[in-house]
């Protein structure tokens, strides 16, 4: 009998087949951080082990809701998460904890109200109109979409935090982050080890001289805003430097204000621009799914671009970015460090353990999805099926991502108006490989041919 050939799955990550110790794990964490997970946690709820110190992976959505919501004080974000994180953005809303943590998002909250989101798609739909104008001078041949959305979702975070501030230096922000992540980002050995905090890693001291300089600026618009006051379309700057605690009454200073909008600025843009690049590759990957989008978005669209007002029409387009964030999450990798004696999926979890939530094993769990590696846009055609602590694009719980329905608008903006004037395919032997580091990234880009719709 001949044996039946396996459908073909888009590109995904060979994960560990068997233990690496400290060096080995090191080595896999350098390279890709997504290689420190083991196979066998794609169909297990909990994978545990230790390598320098003790550590669990939880695929499992009751003890995620547990992590993330019931016992959220109890786990909170891992000392290498603040360490990569902090020379960056502060001690803002990422990263900050407890009493810091609450008034900074109970002040942050109405910046991203329905309304106010809604009141910023203009932006959106300008940068996919200046997005197709760039995309159409490389028709009948083929080009890196990671890097065309990348220049796309940083103007809009660009646009809507600091719109028309004089002096910003949009290109010195990029650039700093682009540095900081490159040089600032991979575990270090000593955070394999379990080293303390307040040991110097070598690798996230030669980014300091760029994280000043992107704070420097940051600092010098916000205090520009101050002075010109509000304008009269408040933009994400304005909104928050309005906003306040409404139980304390307290309002974001210069420095936390600075914290949190490179916060925005840098997950707002490195995260759409990864979701759009690896939905237009998984659209190459399915010439039938992205027939049927292009026909939708033809259909409500005609020729002009996207608006918030078109995406209740636009469900499949919907749906095809929630599959990319379920095959190819930015944040592929959470980890929390257990504060107190616990029991996760019948394991016991001690004070000081790190407890991980390998969000790309959990989206690719076969306990969990039915052909967990296979693209497939309608598993989201309705959302109630799908337990809401197995897919975890944006985190859960309280401190689920504040800027995720504005990530989710720009999203479907961006992608409906591309899909609609273009078709994409893919390239011969240029795959994307995804390389997790701070997020999941299509290493040597996306490139598809590009060719009129």
């Amino acid at each position: 009998m001949v044996p039946e050939t396996q459908p073909e799955v888009p590109a995904r990550v060979s994960l560990a087949t068997e233990p690496m110790g400290i060096w080995g794990s090191f080595r896999a964490a350098r390279r890709n951080l997504l290689g420190l997970i083991p196979e066998i946690a794609t169909r297990q709820p909990i994978v545990s082990g230790r390598t320098g110190k003790r550590w669990h992976m939880v695929m499992d959505p009751e003890a995620n809701r547990h992590i993330l919501k019931d016992a959220v004080e109890d786990y909170p974000k891992s000392d290498v998460t603040k360490l990569i994180l902090a020379p960056a953005i502060g001690e803002s809303l990422f990263i900050a904890e407890g009493p810091h943590w609450h008034w900074q998002r109970r002040a942050a909250a109405p910046a991203f109200s329905p309304r106010n989101v809604q009141g910023l798609a203009p932006v959106m739909t300008a940068a996919a109109e200046r997005a197709s104008e760039r995309i159409a001078q490389a028709e009948g041949r083929a080009a890196d979409l990671y890097q065309e959305m990348v220049t796309a979702t940083f103007e809009v975070i660009s646009d809507v935090t600091f719109s028309g501030a004089e002096g910003f230096d949009r290109a010195a922000v990029h650039r700093a982050i682009d540095a900081y992540i490159a040089q600032t980002a991979r575990v270090s050995l000593l955070d394999i080890l379990g080293a303390p905090m307040w040991v110097p890693r070598p690798g996230r001291v030669v980014a300091g001289p760029a994280m000043r300089e992107m704070k420097r600026i940051a600092d010098m618009a916000i205090e520009g805003r101050r002075k010109a006051g509000r304008r009269p379309v408040p933009d994400l700057l304005d909104l928050l430097l309005a906003g306040e605690d409404p139980e304390t009454g307290r309002r974001m200073d210069t420095g936390e204000l600075r914290d949190n909008l490179l916060t925005f600025i840098v997950a707002g843009h490195e995260t759409t621009a990864l979701t759009l690049a690896w939905a237009l590759y998984l659209c190459a990957f399915d010439p039938a799914v992205q027939a049927r989008a292009r026909a939708e978005a033809q259909a409500v669209l005609g020729g002009r671009a996207a608006t918030a007002a078109d995406l209740p029409a636009l469900p499949y387009i919907r749906q095809i970015v929630d599959e990319a964030l379920r095959l190819y999450p930015p944040a592929a990798f959470l980890s929390r460090t257990a504060r107190s004696h616990d029991r996760l999926c019948g394991r016991e979890v001690r004070p000081g353990d790190t407890v991980m939530l390998p969000i790309y094993a959990l989206h690719r769990n076969h306990l969990l999805w039915p052909e967990p590696d296979r693209f497939d846009p309608s598993r989201f055609a309705d959302s109630r099926v799908i337990d809401r602590y197995a897919y975890l694009p944006f985190g859960a719980g309280p401190r689920i991502c504040i800027g995720a329905s504005f990530a989710l608008q720009e999203a479907v903006i961006i992608l409906a108006t591309l899909l609609a004037r273009f078709r994409f395919d893919r390239v011969g032997g240029r795959e994307p490989d995804p390389v997790l580091i701070l997020t999941l990234r299509p290493q040597g880009g996306v490139w598809l041919e590009i060719s009129p719709a």
